[in-house]
């Protein structure tokens, strides 16, 4: 226990709070305002328009930077003062996001009426969206590769203020075209201020112009290309997967119910969102690279049961106010036509209980390398998330829907529970207690 608030104090509060705590606070702010904005003037068949497109453009992004940021930040910590490894790093990650980028942008651009039919259907006509996502999407990666660099050499200052001011820029400009043009500016605006954040680029090169000289394409290393690999899939398959599920689970919604009911449901996940920030932000923080340093099943077992007595309590708190106070909270954040969303607050929350107990003990499979476990769990979530959302839609209508992602996570922490029951729960020996 009080190893893990000596942590918390000296390096998440002291090191990263401000970068991560400033920012995550401003995105809240954001998606309030936005989701205000959108319930007043668009209502809930925009929300659930707006639902795909954004989880089309998160598959999208993560795809053009080949999922490649967290490897990137990690290896370039660590090779940050060998120039010819930094230099092979840089080179090779910058190529493959650039050529990724460039192939998907040309492959949205010249299928845009077709990727409109999927995310809007026949009925609206949003190509020119869709391609000016694709015109936009390059800068978008070029931005993720200069940020992963400032990442990677700890510039937490230069990160902050960048974020705070591409934040706040993006939240004005959002707000003016969905007052002013109603669902198309809300659409446009989804794809437009990702490019904001152009600044960071301009920022990250200016500061590290050596670096960014360093990048040649002679240099691409199959060796380092191999050493991401593994987060290359692991990220794809979480980033993409999970978007994909959720529009063909909100376009079954639409078809099965109707758009109204989708923009319903689409306005919880929104919700969900914006609690679990918060929390996924200090997991993230502290128990991957806490687990990391792990050596023993004693101690695996004692950090996690540390973690769940010491968080869990106030995050269950959390959840506990949020749903007495559903109806405040849909007042606040949208309009009377959202009324449905107060039915949806009971099993959206227990799976969020479900999803974060498992994911604390989940980032084990990062932490000791287990990819292979991680990827079959992670497509076997998202293919029961599918298929008992749609079961559960038949059966209780747009309730189903929330019901089928609680099933899916306490389904996908049964799983976790009993692959590490020896680790949490079994009789621990010397030769445990000393490797792991």
């Amino acid at each position: 226990m009080k190893k893990f608030f000596n942590y918390i104090n000296s390096q998440v509060l002291v090191k990263a709070a401000n970068l991560n705590m400033a920012n995550i606070s401003i995105k809240i702010i954001a998606g309030i305002l936005i989701s205000k904005f959108i319930a007043i003037y668009i209502g809930p068949h925009g929300m659930a328009l707006i639902g795909n497109l954004r989880n089309f453009l998160r598959a999208l992004q993560s795809l053009s930077i080949s999922g490649l940021y967290k490897g990137v930040v990690k290896f370039i910590s660590q090779v940050k003062n060998d120039s010819v490894e930094l230099t092979k790093i840089l080179s090779t990650v910058f190529y493959l996001g650039f050529f990724s980028s460039v192939f998907l942008a040309f492959l949205c651009y010249y299928n845009a009426d077709f990727i409109n039919n999927i995310l809007f259907t026949q009925n609206y006509n949003y190509v020119y969206v869709i391609e000016t996502l694709a015109i936009i999407l390059p800068f978008y990666a070029l931005n993720m590769f200069t940020f992963s660099i400032m990442n990677g050499f700890s510039k937490y200052k230069n990160l902050l203020l960048i974020n705070i001011l591409g934040q706040v820029v993006g939240i004005l400009i959002t707000l003016l075209l969905i007052r002013q043009e109603n669902i198309d500016g809300a659409l446009l605006a989804i794809v437009i201020t990702p490019a904001l954040n152009l600044l960071i680029t301009i920022v990250g090169i200016a500061f590290r112009r050596n670096l960014m000289a360093s990048v040649k394409i002679t240099k691409i290393s199959l060796s380092v290309l191999n050493k991401l690999s593994p987060y290359i899939i692991m990220a794809l398959v979480s980033a993409i997967a999970l978007p994909i599920v959720m529009i063909m689970i909100r376009n079954y919604l639409i078809d099965k119910i109707g758009i109204n009911s989708a923009g319903n449901w689409t306005a919880m996940t929104r919700v969900s969102d914006y609690y679990l920030m918060f929390f996924n932000s200090l997991v993230a923080l502290y128990i991957l690279p806490r687990f990391s340093e792990i050596n023993s099943k004693l101690e695996f077992r004692k950090e996690v049961f540390s973690f769940y007595k010491t968080m869990m309590p106030a995050f269950l708190v959390l959840l506990f106010i949020i749903y007495i106070s559903r109806s405040i909270l849909v007042n606040i954040l949208f309009t009377e036509d959202f009324r449905q969303v107060e039915d949806l607050f009971g099993y959206q929350i227990l799976g969020d209980i479900a999803r974060v107990l498992s994911m604390v003990i989940a980032y084990q499979f990062l932490a000791k390398k287990m990819f292979a476990h991680f990827i079959v769990l992670e497509v076997f979530l998202f293919v029961i998330m599918y298929f008992s959302s749609i079961y559960l839609i038949d059966e209780f209508g747009l309730k189903g829907a929330v019901m089928g992602h609680c099933l899916s996570y306490f389904m996908y922490l049964g799983i976790i529970l009993l692959l590490f029951s020896s680790s949490l729960f079994g009789v621990i020996s010397e030769e445990d207690i000393e490797d792991y």
